[in-house]
C-alpha cells in the first residue's frame, strides 16, 4: 500500500488548518486584540507591536502551507530538489509577512530570506 493518499490527506488537513487559522484568528483574535490601548510600544510605538502580532501569527499559516507541499511532494515521490525549493519559497513568503506588517523593523525577514536563497540555491545545486 502506498503513502500517497495518507499524505494527501494530512496536507490537505494542514491547508484546511492554515486558512481557518489565518481566518478565524483574525476575525476573533487579532482584531480584537489589537484595539487594546495598553499595547507595549516597542520601536517607537504600538505600531510595531501590532504588526510583530500579526505576521507572527499569519507565518503558522504559511509554515502549515510549506509543510503540506513538502508532504504532497512526498507522496508524489519527488526528487529531492523539489521539496528543498518548497521549503525555500515557504521561507521566502515567509520573509514578505515581516517586511509588510512592521516595514523591515522587525529583523526576521532577513533570517528567511537568506534561508530561502540558500535553499533556492542548493535545490538548483543538488
Amino acid at each position: 500500500m502506498s503513502a500517497a493518499p495518507v499524505l494527501f490527506i494530512a496536507a490537505t488537513l494542514l491547508v484546511a488548518l492554515g486558512l481557518f487559522h489565518s481566518i478565524l484568528g483574525e476575525r476573533y483574535i487579532i482584531r480584537r486584540l489589537l484595539r487594546r490601548d495598553d499595547l507595549p510600544k516597542l520601536f517607537g510605538g504600538p505600531e510595531f507591536t501590532a504588526g510583530t502580532i500579526r505576521f507572527a501569527w499569519h507565518i503558522t499559516t504559511l509554515l502549515a502551507f510549506g509543510v503540506a507541499a513538502v508532504l504532497v511532494l512526498a507522496a508524489l515521490d519527488a526528487d529531492q530538489r523539489a521539496i528543498v525549493a518548497a521549503i525555500g519559497i515557504t521561507c521566502l513568503a515567509c520573509a514578505v509577512l515581516p517586511i509588510i506588517f512592521t516595514r523591515g523593523r522587525h529583523l526576521s525577514w532577513a533570517i528567511f530570506l537568506v534561508a530561502g536563497a540558500l535553499c533556492l540555491v542548493a535545490a538548483v545545486v543538488v
